[in-house]
């Protein structure tokens, strides 16, 4: 509702609204623009004046329908070339078709195939053979010979001669006038044709056609042409023979203008001619009529007269009057034009004003509301503001106790990596007094030697994060010196030569100086070089290369250290994370704790450094550290002061080198490990000292296998259907769930126990472990005797499972309760079996080709969940199949045998009184007993 008060002050502004409304329903009110249209006009005419004449008569009528387009085209009298631009006409899309044919025959065609496109016809003067066409619009031709004749016959004095010259031959209009002027003629005997020519509508062609008959031309001839140009052709070889004042010329056409018949009347050139209208206006008037769908007729004749001495001059005058008039027509429609593009333009700026005036208005009215939108805004955004800054002060107070309890946590992760130094400090030192002695047992000394490789690995850990923590808190301070670049680099390297000798790897130091003095902090330093020498040597196989090389940066301004591998490179996506902190590569088969080269960047910030990293998959790694020359860079505090010792820290020199030592073969502690045992287990683990040691434990009781990744892993298992299966979750390849859902489902390995190893505790990941038909799930650190008997019930219970399976063998050896997939096989083995009981050729590579799998991989299901050899399953089902016939068929013990697979009585009662002690015929009577 709108209040009285605003209503009064807005009065105004809706009254001007209103007014507009009005004058824009007002101006609405326009007339509607007649349809537009494209209009095809075909000629074929070499007559200059009778084309003309055509052309501006369909233009005169044109200008009474403004806006629709003539496409004009004249061929000269080419037929062929008609029929082109008929089609050229098509292809532009006319509306209708205006055609005056040059030929009757070859045109009728087109024509047909124009008019049955849907395309209107208005044939002009000139017919076709057939009627489809629209409508036709010109004079009747046999009329106008007729009428000539008849004018003739009039005039003729004995002894005069009639030479006749016609159009064009097959011209229908040529036809009729000769047939209409000789039936005239032909009512007076006297009247002979002394000879007819054709002049194809040329006043050239017939002058010189007559030019080659004129010693048959006489004074006295009467001379009649089917057309003007062609009279007048005539009247001038009859003027060059000095015939011309005696002859006597008739023509067709009265066309007014210069050389129009009657301009050849008036200066008596021509005894008379014969009306015939061009058809141009008419021709366009009826087009008009079929395109907006009015009334019309097909066709359409046009009126005709003789015009001679007697009527030339009121014909003239009435002609003279007609072209006044169009042109004064023709200039009223120019002045009508102009004034029509005037009121054209003066509506527009009607228009505009308008649409300017309404759109101030709107403006005005959005202005006014956005006034008061913007005030309420003002009042929102106030509270707002006063919300948001008593939110900024909670949460100041909020970050404030955040960074407390940060700094709390991080104090107190500091404090334990202190305290975890101490005890594995403690651990170490015995550790290597026990070491040092000589007369330890071999396997207690592997042991040993184990503890000592990972106690060391977690003493560089902690290290690590210990470095960490004073980056982050910026208690991290350089102590630079200037040193040889060149020697301290080549003193690292030179630590690493017995691994690359172990490895066969080509190790190369290349500098292009001798020596490079700078300034850097070596125990910093040394840190960078460490890891990135043991990244290089960790991911670069046996017989591979490495390189270093030093140098400086094209600019001299840095110096460069690069390390490159030929090992397994990294993946775009590696690259991107390399430098993050706990970052590790998902394909890599050497896990680390994510921290190396994060730390290592950090410090070669600290030197105002930088550290590039180029790789490939598969081709290997480049790191480049780049090192500013000189010691301005750095401030009056990072130089190591005269009595600061130089410290190559415990772990940098010992516990690098720790990570590359193999582990024993368990062979080594096991001499009986050779011997044969029961069970086969496969070990999936990419550590390979995890990998030893459960080879060193587990290796007294069962054969085992292992496979440091998951496709290496799915593949042996695959290979070897091993009794139980030990693996990691976290593997490069696929991961020890993938894994578990692969062997779970496929038909080989389905019956195989699997045991999850994992680091992570999660519920989540055992839960999906479960899911996956995991058979147990250990998280590590775990007790070895807890995992001897989560083996030794996975096997007992699978023992279980295959006595349920043959206690009963073979009819009721499908009916387990085990899981799915096993049941799916057994069913499969059991029907095939039984299914060629009777099949004395039956053998075990039409098993293998039924199920699909190999003999090794079925001997070994078969034997996993049945317990019995394929041969003695197959015979133990023949038997028992025999049993039932002999008890339950009446048929003779020949055809009991054959029905079991045997081909000779003899060896089946052999093979029945070996399985029961008794012969067939003896079981058969106990039987009946």
């Amino acid at each position: 509702m709108i209040s009285l008060p605003m209503f009064k002050r807005n009065s105004a502004v809706y009254i001007i609204i209103a007014l507009l409304l009005g004058i824009c329903a007002c101006n609405t009110n326009v007339e509607i623009p007649p349809k537009k249209y494209k209009i095809g006009f075909s000629q074929c005419t070499g007559d200059i004046k009778w084309r003309n004449a055509t052309l501006d008569g369909v233009n005169r009528e044109l200008t009474f329908h403004p806006g629709s387009a003539l496409l004009y085209r004249n061929a000269d009298d080419n037929s062929t070339l008609q029929i082109q631009q008929i089609r050229e006409l098509i292809k532009q899309g006319i509306d209708i078709l205006l055609v005056s044919p040059n030929e009757a025959e070859p045109l009728t065609a087109i024509v047909e195939e124009v008019y049955n496109k849907g395309i209107p016809v208005v044939v002009i003067d000139r017919r076709i053979l057939s009627d489809q066409y629209t409508a036709f619009v010109g004079a009747n031709n046999f009329e106008i010979g007729n009428m000539a004749g008849n004018y003739l016959s009039n005039i003729y004095k004995p002894n005069s001669n009639i030479i006749e010259i016609i159009g064009l031959k097959g011209s229908t209009s040529s036809v009729e006038r000769k047939k209409g002027f000789e039936k005239a003629i032909q009512e007076n005997p006297e009247i002979k044709i002394k000879a007819s020519i054709y002049g194809n509508w040329l006043k050239e062609k017939a002058s010189e056609e007559l030019w080659k008959i004129r010693d048959v031309l006489s004074p006295d001839d009467i001379i009649f042409a089917q057309n003007d140009p062609m009279a007048l052709g005539a009247y001038e070889i009859y003027k060059k023979l000095g015939f011309e004042k005696q002859a006597t010329f008739i023509g067709v056409d009265g066309l007014a203008g210069p050389n129009g018949g009657i301009d050849l009347v008036t200066d008596k050139k021509l005894k008379a001619t014969l009306l015939n209208p061009t058809g141009g206006e008419e021709a366009v008037q009826i087009a008009f009529k079929i395109l907006n769908k009015e009334a019309f007729s097909k066709e359409n004749t046009l009126s005709t007269v003789v015009i001679d001495s007697t009527n030339v001059r009121i014909m003239k005058l009435q002609t003279e009057k007609i072209n006044a008039q169009q042109r004064d027509i023709g200039n009223q429609q120019d002045v009508l034009l102009k004034q029509q593009r005037i009121q054209e333009n003066q509506a527009v700026i009607i228009y505009i004003f308008i649409g300017a005036l309404i759109l101030v208005l709107i403006l005005g009215g959005i202005a006014v509301v956005a006034l008061r939108n913007n005030r309420r805004i003002n009042k929102r955004l106030s509270a707002q503001n006063q919300e948001i800054l008593t939110q900024r002060n909670q949460l100041i107070e909020m970050t404030a106790y955040a960074k407390q309890a940060t700094d709390a946590k991080f104090n107190f992760f500091t404090n334990i990596s202190h305290e975890f130094r101490t005890p594995l400090t403690l651990i170490l030192g015995p550790l290597e007094d026990v070491l040092s002695k000589e007369k330890l047992s071999y396997p207690i000394k592997n042991s040993l030697l184990l503890v000592h490789k990972n106690t060391i690995r977690l003493l560089r850990l902690v290290n690590q994060l210990m470095d960490f923590r004073k980056i982050e808190e910026r208690k991290m301070k350089l102590q630079v010196s200037e040193n040889d670049l060149v020697a301290f680099v080549q003193e690292i390297a030179d630590s690493f030569e017995v691994i690359a000798h172990k490895k066969s790897i080509g190790f190369f130091v290349d500098s292009k100086y001798k020596q490079l003095h700078m300034w850097f902090d070596v125990n910093m330093l040394d840190k960078v070089l460490f890891n990135l020498l043991s990244n290089a040597f960790k991911f670069t196989p046996d017989n591979g290369l490495i390189n270093i090389t030093i140098g400086r940066s094209t600019d001299e301004t840095m110096a460069v250290i690069r390390v490159e591998d030929s090992g397994i490179g990294m993946t775009d996506e590696e690259i991107k994370h390399a430098f993050d902190i706990f970052y590790q590569g998902n394909s890599s088969s050497s896990k680390g704790t994510g921290l190396g080269l994060s730390l290592s960047e950090e410090l070669v910030k600290l030197h105002h450094g930088k550290i590039m990293l180029k790789s490939e998959k598969w081709k290997g790694a480049c790191f480049e550290v780049h090192l500013p020359l000189g010691k301005d860079h750095f401030d009056a505090c990072d130089f190591k002061q005269p009595d600061a010792p130089v410290n190559t820290s415990y772990e940098d020199l010992k516990i690098f080198m720790q990570e590359f030592e193999q582990p024993s073969h368990e062979t080594e502690y096991y001499p009986d490990n050779n011997s044969p045992k029961e069970y086969s287990v496969l070990i999936i683990e990419d550590d390979p000292d995890m990998r030893s040691f459960l080879k060193t434990r587990l290796g007294k009781h069962y054969e085992l296998h292992e496979a440091d990744n998951g496709i290496s892993g799915l593949a042996l298992a695959r290979e070897i259907v091993p009794d139980l299966i030990i693996s990691d979750i976290i593997l490069p390849g696929k991961n020890g769930l993938h894994i578990t859902e692969m062997i779970k489902q496929d038909i080989r390995t389905s019956h195989i126990p699997l045991i999850l190893l994992t680091a992570k505790n999660s519920i989540e990941e055992q839960i999906q472990g479960i899911r996956m038909q995991a058979d147990a799930f250990i998280v590590k650190p775990f007790n070895m005797e807890y995992l001897f008997e989560t083996i030794r019930n996975l096997l007992k219970s699978r023992l279980q499972l295959r006595e349920h399976y043959t206690s009963e063998l073979p009819s009721e050896a499908r009916s387990g309760h085990s899981k799915k997939i096993d049941r799916k096989f057994i069913n499969e083995f059991t029907a095939i079996v039984e299914s060629n009981l009777s099949n004395e050729h039956f053998s075990i590579d039409e098993i293998c080709r039924e199920i699909g799998i190999s003999r090794v991989q079925l001997y070994r299901k078969v034997k996993a969940l049945l317990g019995y050899n394929i041969n003695d399953y197959i015979l133990t089902a023949r038997m028992q199949k025999a049993k039932f016939l002999l008890s339950n068929e009446a048929i003779s013990i020949f055809e009991v045998a054959c029905k079991v697979g045997f081909s000779s009585q003899a060896y089946f009662s052999t093979v029945f009184r070996s399985k029961f002690s008794m012969t067939p015929s003896e079981y058969r009577e106990g039987k009946r007993c």
